[in-house]
């Protein structure tokens, strides 16, 4: 099983920005494999469905961009899925991590 996580910001005002990039991916996903998207659960929008022959949840986290970790936690937990299966769309590109 694999959890597709697509980040974006929940207010129309986003709609069209790139900060949507992930729920306009998990759209596009959801269309392609005809997995409904809109189970309410975790403060996020969620489908179950096949890809591939792969069981997967496709997400969309409705907090914002900061807050989305708690909408991926809950799910990670629930499921027990492993983190190799966890796979999460965003809009940065190539940032590099700050040393602390």
């Amino acid at each position: 099983m694999y959890l597709i996580i697509g980040l974006g910001n929940p207010e129309a005002d986003y709609a069209n920005t790139r900060h949507n990039m992930g729920f306009n991916v998990i759209n596009k996903l959801s269309d392609k494999y005809d997995i409904e998207v809109k189970k309410d659960k975790f403060k996020a929008l969620f489908g179950n469905g096949m890809i591939e022959g792969e069981k997967v949840v496709l997400i969309k986290p409705q907090t914002f961009m900061n807050l989305s970790g708690e909408a991926v936690q809950e799910f990670v937990n629930f499921y027990k899925v492993p983190l190799e299966n966890v796979v999460v769309i965003y809009d940065d590109v190539d940032i590099e991590p700050r040393e602390n």
